[in-house]
């Protein structure tokens, strides 16, 4: 049977066809969505995870790539005294829970899909992001199969225009082929892939009445891309729809960039970003920024370096708050700087629908908390906002025509400041909400039935 897989950098769906209309599969008790994280009671056991759920000949040639690794795993159990029966791996909102509850004791992967098309990656690299990526898809696919009760075996799986803004083709073919290796780990005999914005559209396009010409904004966890598309009755049957898509733009900005904005620029002043120096000079910025950036993987290995715990040192003592960088040395030491990001993630969501939110961060520190307005937040993701902005507007400046209407998705889609930005750049066109979720997997799953049926 075929699906649609929306393997997303903030969230996996998964879609199959029922009764002519695309469904979602529950992956999570009624959850549809199931957030993309795991958590590893050591990182080896994610290696670990994959082997045990692979069989015969690839099970044999994946063991013996990984042997070393699986012998650290197993004497890691050993020494914790791990059965093996023992659950030691946990994904989505578990994952979550245990991160809070354990965060430095063990290994905590979110949003690995940012990571697919970095550039600069070793082999090892590689072949832990296809660990992480397989041990994921088995997770849903898993689930979405016990839900449906109905074997997988084919898939289309959505992908950005760019994954990276940088060496843009070599960073897709490297992540490309981490995805195609993993859906294939996972049991898919068939693995195609489609444009996000496109699948998006093609979910919208089933409840068109009259051609339109139509640029769809998927604004995603790790990327925003656009696409101008004619679609409409007189369309949607076509098997080539070559002619149809007008043009695509996409960029490394998405949903993420604004959650890390705000925790920088937010956030992080509780810390000591911003805070005087005995000495009268600024005091360093990046420092803070490495904390919160957490889809950048230099920048987690320059925050969780020797060197930076010694600068941590220094500037304490050069400060006139001093307990401020004691707040900033305990984040890092108990590995809190995912938990701040995902403080700021819950803010902006909740912003979209109330004036003003208030952060909890008594983890940090008994009683710290903080209140952020939706115009500070608006303030904090302008930067990310305007490159948004611009994506569009080049996406219908390639067309060589306006739209007749603009569709926006993705996650952080209900923005009001997104919204706004859209209707003051863009000009005086229809802009409609779709699915903000659930959009890009059920087109993912139209466009499979159109390649498998």
């Amino acid at each position: 049977m075929f699906c649609g897989f929306d393997y997303g950098t903030s969230n996996c769906a998964l879609g199959v066809m029922n009764n002519g209309a695309p469904e979602l599969a529950k992956l999570e008790a009624e959850h549809c969505y199931l957030p993309s994280a795991v958590y590893g009671l050591s990182r080896d056991f994610i290696t670990e995870g994959v082997a045990r759920q692979l069989s015969g000949e690839a099970q044999r040639e994946f063991m013996t790539s990984r042997q070393g690794i699986l012998s650290r795993a197993q004497r890691f159990r050993r020494e914790e005294d791990y059965e093996a029966d023992d659950q030691v791996l946990f994904y989505g909102r578990e994952a979550f829970q245990e991160y809070y509850q354990f965060p430095d004791e063990g290994y905590f992967v979110k949003s690995p899909k940012s990571f697919l098309g970095g550039s600069g990656l070793r082999a090892e690299h590689i072949q832990f992001f296809e660990d992480v990526v397989t041990l994921m898809m088995l997770n849903v696919k898993s689930k979405a199969q016990q839900s449906l009760g109905r074997e997988l075996e084919q898939t289309v799986i959505g992908r950005p225009v760019n994954f990276q803004g940088v060496n843009a083709q070599e960073s897709n073919t490297q992540a490309l082929a981490i995805l195609t290796t993993a859906a294939q780990r996972a049991g898919f005999k068939s693995v195609e892939f489609q444009y996000e914005p496109i699948a998006a559209g093609l979910d919208f396009e089933r409840g068109l009445q009259q051609d339109r010409t139509v640029l769809v904004v998927d604004i995603g966890g790790g990327t925003s891309d656009c696409a101008m598309v004619r679609m409409g009755p007189n369309y949607r049957h076509k098997l080539d729809r070559s002619d149809d898509f007008l043009a695509y733009t996409g960029e490394r900005v998405g949903g993420n960039d604004l959650d890390i904005q705000l925790a920088g620029r937010q956030i992080m002043p509780l810390f000591g970003m911003g805070a005087e120096l005995k000495t009268g000079l600024p005091m360093p910025t990046q420092l803070f920024w490495n904390a919160v950036t957490t889809n950048d993987v230099t920048a987690q290995a320059i925050f969780n370096s020797l060197e930076t715990k010694t600068q941590i040192e220094q500037l304490r003592l050069d400060m006139h708050q001093p307990r401020l960088m004691d707040r900033f040395a305990y984040l890092r030491e108990h590995k809190h700087n995912f938990h701040v990001v995902k403080n700021a993630e819950e803010a902006k969501i909740s912003l979209s629908e109330q004036t003003s939110q208030t952060l909890d961060l008594s983890y940090i520190e008994a009683e710290l908390a903080l209140d952020i307005s939706r115009d500070e937040l608006a303030q904090a993701i302008a930067a990310p906002i305007e490159k948004m902005i611009k994506l569009m507007q080049d996406a219908i400046d390639e067309a060589g025509q306006q739209p007749d209407v603009i569709y926006i998705t993705g996650g952080s889609a209900k923005s009001p400041a997104i919204q706004a930005a859209v209707r003051q750049h863009i000009g005086d066109i229809e802009v409609l909400d779709g699915d903000h979720f659930g959009s890009v997997a059920s087109g993912l799953t139209v466009w499979a039935e159109h390649l498998f049926a």
